[in-house]
Protein backbone atom coordinates (compact mmCIF):
# COMPACT_ATOMS: atom_id res chain seq x y z
CA UNK A 1 0.00 0.00 0.00
CA UNK A 2 2.70 2.45 1.00
CA UNK A 3 0.42 5.32 1.92
CA UNK A 4 -2.43 6.33 4.13
CA UNK A 5 -5.88 5.80 2.62
CA UNK A 6 -8.75 7.80 4.08
CA UNK A 7 -12.41 6.92 3.58
CA UNK A 8 -15.49 8.94 4.47
CA UNK A 9 -18.90 7.26 4.69
CA UNK A 10 -22.07 9.38 4.36
CA UNK A 11 -25.48 8.07 5.31
CA UNK A 12 -28.44 8.62 7.55
CA UNK A 13 -28.95 7.28 11.05
CA UNK A 14 -30.11 3.66 10.80
CA UNK A 15 -28.45 2.88 7.45
CA UNK A 16 -25.36 1.37 9.03
CA UNK A 17 -22.55 3.76 8.01
CA UNK A 18 -20.87 3.29 11.39
CA UNK A 19 -21.22 -0.50 11.26
CA UNK A 20 -19.85 -0.67 7.71
CA UNK A 21 -16.81 1.44 8.66
CA UNK A 22 -16.17 -0.83 11.66
CA UNK A 23 -16.56 -4.04 9.60
CA UNK A 24 -14.22 -2.70 6.92
CA UNK A 25 -11.67 -1.56 9.51
CA UNK A 26 -11.76 -4.94 11.26
CA UNK A 27 -11.20 -6.77 7.96
CA UNK A 28 -8.19 -4.56 7.22
CA UNK A 29 -6.83 -5.10 10.73
CA UNK A 30 -7.23 -8.86 10.29
CA UNK A 31 -5.26 -8.59 7.05
CA UNK A 32 -2.31 -7.07 8.93
CA UNK A 33 -2.93 -3.40 8.21
CA UNK A 34 -3.16 -0.52 10.63
CA UNK A 35 -6.60 1.03 10.75
CA UNK A 36 -8.95 3.48 12.34
CA UNK A 37 -12.74 3.24 12.15
CA UNK A 38 -14.90 5.80 13.90
CA UNK A 39 -18.14 7.76 13.55
CA UNK A 40 -18.64 11.49 13.74
CA UNK A 41 -20.81 12.12 16.74
CA UNK A 42 -23.64 14.62 16.60
CA UNK A 43 -27.42 14.31 16.72
CA UNK A 44 -27.52 10.54 16.05
CA UNK A 45 -31.15 9.87 15.42
CA UNK A 46 -32.89 7.76 12.83
CA UNK A 47 -32.78 9.57 9.50
CA UNK A 48 -30.32 12.32 10.48
CA UNK A 49 -27.19 12.76 8.32
CA UNK A 50 -24.20 10.89 9.77
CA UNK A 51 -20.59 10.36 8.75
CA UNK A 52 -18.12 7.63 9.62
CA UNK A 53 -14.47 7.31 8.76
CA UNK A 54 -11.68 4.84 8.04
CA UNK A 55 -7.96 5.28 7.84
CA UNK A 56 -5.95 2.36 6.48
CA UNK A 57 -2.15 2.14 6.27
CA UNK A 58 0.82 -0.23 6.30
CA UNK A 59 2.36 1.95 9.01
CA UNK A 60 1.05 3.12 12.40
CA UNK A 61 -1.51 5.92 12.13
CA UNK A 62 -0.88 8.93 14.35
CA UNK A 63 -3.67 11.23 13.10
CA UNK A 64 -6.72 11.46 15.37
CA UNK A 65 -9.22 13.74 13.68
CA UNK A 66 -12.07 13.59 11.19
CA UNK A 67 -11.18 12.77 7.59
CA UNK A 68 -10.95 16.10 5.77
CA UNK A 69 -9.33 14.97 2.50
CA UNK A 70 -10.71 11.52 1.67
CA UNK A 71 -9.34 9.26 -1.03
CA UNK A 72 -12.69 7.47 -1.11
CA UNK A 73 -16.24 8.66 -0.41
CA UNK A 74 -19.06 6.16 0.11
CA UNK A 75 -22.60 7.58 -0.10
CA UNK A 76 -25.26 5.32 1.38
CA UNK A 77 -28.10 7.80 0.79
CA UNK A 78 -28.16 9.85 -2.43
CA UNK A 79 -30.70 12.30 -0.93
CA UNK A 80 -27.76 13.77 1.00
CA UNK A 81 -26.29 15.08 -2.25
CA UNK A 82 -26.96 18.80 -2.36
CA UNK A 83 -27.71 19.17 1.35
CA UNK A 84 -24.35 17.78 2.57
CA UNK A 85 -21.08 18.49 0.77
CA UNK A 86 -20.31 14.79 0.40
CA UNK A 87 -17.30 15.28 -1.88
CA UNK A 88 -15.68 18.03 0.20
CA UNK A 89 -11.89 17.64 0.15
CA UNK A 90 -11.98 14.62 -2.21
CA UNK A 91 -8.71 13.91 -4.02
CA UNK A 92 -8.65 14.66 -7.76
CA UNK A 93 -7.86 10.97 -8.27
CA UNK A 94 -10.38 9.91 -5.62
CA UNK A 95 -13.11 7.29 -5.77
CA UNK A 96 -16.83 7.87 -5.14
CA UNK A 97 -19.38 5.09 -4.60
CA UNK A 98 -23.07 6.01 -4.62
CA UNK A 99 -26.09 3.93 -3.65
CA UNK A 100 -28.46 4.93 -6.45
CA UNK A 101 -30.50 3.57 -9.29
CA UNK A 102 -29.64 6.64 -11.37
CA UNK A 103 -27.10 6.46 -14.22
CA UNK A 104 -23.47 7.28 -13.53
CA UNK A 105 -23.52 10.29 -15.89
CA UNK A 106 -26.33 11.92 -13.90
CA UNK A 107 -24.53 11.26 -10.60
CA UNK A 108 -21.26 12.64 -11.98
CA UNK A 109 -23.11 15.84 -12.92
CA UNK A 110 -24.91 16.11 -9.55
CA UNK A 111 -21.66 15.58 -7.65
CA UNK A 112 -19.69 17.93 -9.95
CA UNK A 113 -16.92 15.36 -10.34
CA UNK A 114 -14.00 16.05 -12.63
CA UNK A 115 -11.46 13.24 -12.88
CA UNK A 116 -12.56 11.09 -9.95
CA UNK A 117 -13.68 7.49 -10.45
CA UNK A 118 -17.38 6.99 -9.89
CA UNK A 119 -19.24 3.74 -9.22
CA UNK A 120 -23.01 3.56 -8.89
CA UNK A 121 -25.11 0.65 -7.71
CA UNK A 122 -28.56 0.20 -6.28
CA UNK A 123 -27.42 -1.06 -2.89
CA UNK A 124 -30.90 -0.45 -1.47
CA UNK A 125 -32.44 -2.84 -4.02
CA UNK A 126 -29.70 -5.40 -3.31
CA UNK A 127 -30.38 -5.09 0.44
CA UNK A 128 -34.14 -5.50 -0.05
CA UNK A 129 -33.59 -8.58 -2.22
CA UNK A 130 -31.03 -10.28 0.04
CA UNK A 131 -31.75 -9.02 3.57
CA UNK A 132 -35.38 -7.95 3.25
CA UNK A 133 -34.68 -4.45 4.61
CA UNK A 134 -33.35 -1.23 3.11
CA UNK A 135 -30.07 -1.19 5.01
CA UNK A 136 -27.47 -0.53 2.30
CA UNK A 137 -24.33 -0.75 4.45
CA UNK A 138 -23.19 -4.30 3.68
CA UNK A 139 -23.76 -3.98 -0.07
CA UNK A 140 -21.74 -0.75 -0.01
CA UNK A 141 -19.01 -2.59 1.91
CA UNK A 142 -18.78 -5.09 -0.96
CA UNK A 143 -18.79 -2.22 -3.46
CA UNK A 144 -15.94 -0.50 -1.60
CA UNK A 145 -13.76 -3.60 -1.73
CA UNK A 146 -14.61 -4.11 -5.40
CA UNK A 147 -13.71 -0.53 -6.31
CA UNK A 148 -10.55 -0.14 -4.25
CA UNK A 149 -9.18 -3.64 -3.60
CA UNK A 150 -7.68 -2.26 -0.37
CA UNK A 151 -8.27 -5.62 1.27
CA UNK A 152 -8.65 -9.07 -0.31
CA UNK A 153 -12.32 -9.79 -0.98
CA UNK A 154 -12.26 -13.35 0.36
CA UNK A 155 -10.54 -12.24 3.55
CA UNK A 156 -13.12 -9.49 4.03
CA UNK A 157 -16.02 -11.93 3.52
CA UNK A 158 -14.56 -14.41 6.03
CA UNK A 159 -13.87 -11.69 8.60
CA UNK A 160 -17.33 -10.17 8.17
CA UNK A 161 -18.99 -13.57 8.46
CA UNK A 162 -17.25 -14.14 11.82
CA UNK A 163 -18.44 -10.73 13.09
CA UNK A 164 -22.00 -11.35 11.89
CA UNK A 165 -22.05 -14.82 13.48
CA UNK A 166 -21.27 -13.27 16.86
CA UNK A 167 -24.01 -10.67 16.52
CA UNK A 168 -26.67 -12.76 14.77
CA UNK A 169 -25.85 -16.32 15.90
CA UNK A 170 -29.57 -17.13 16.24
CA UNK A 171 -30.47 -15.58 12.87
CA UNK A 172 -28.56 -17.46 10.15
CA UNK A 173 -30.79 -15.90 7.47
CA UNK A 174 -29.50 -12.43 8.44
CA UNK A 175 -25.90 -13.62 8.17
CA UNK A 176 -26.41 -15.28 4.79
CA UNK A 177 -28.47 -12.35 3.46
CA UNK A 178 -25.74 -9.85 4.34
CA UNK A 179 -22.99 -12.01 2.85
CA UNK A 180 -25.02 -12.39 -0.35
CA UNK A 181 -25.55 -8.61 -0.44
CA UNK A 182 -21.80 -8.03 -0.14
CA UNK A 183 -21.05 -10.49 -2.94
CA UNK A 184 -23.69 -9.05 -5.31
CA UNK A 185 -22.52 -5.46 -4.81
CA UNK A 186 -18.88 -6.49 -5.24
CA UNK A 187 -19.75 -8.10 -8.59
CA UNK A 188 -21.71 -5.03 -9.76
CA UNK A 189 -18.71 -2.77 -9.14
CA UNK A 190 -16.17 -5.24 -10.58
CA UNK A 191 -18.29 -5.29 -13.78
CA UNK A 192 -18.13 -1.46 -13.93
CA UNK A 193 -14.35 -1.58 -13.63
CA UNK A 194 -14.24 -3.77 -16.72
Amino acid sequence: MGRLIEIRWHGRGGQGAKTAALLFGDACLGAGMYMQAFPEYGPERMGAPVASYNRISDEPITIHSAVEKPNVVVILDPTLIGSVDVTKGLDDDGVVLVNTGEPAEKMREKLKLNGQKLYVLDASAIAMETIGRNIPNTPMLGALVGATEIVDFNHMIEDTEKKLQKKFRNKPEVIQGNLEAIRKAYEVVKAQKG
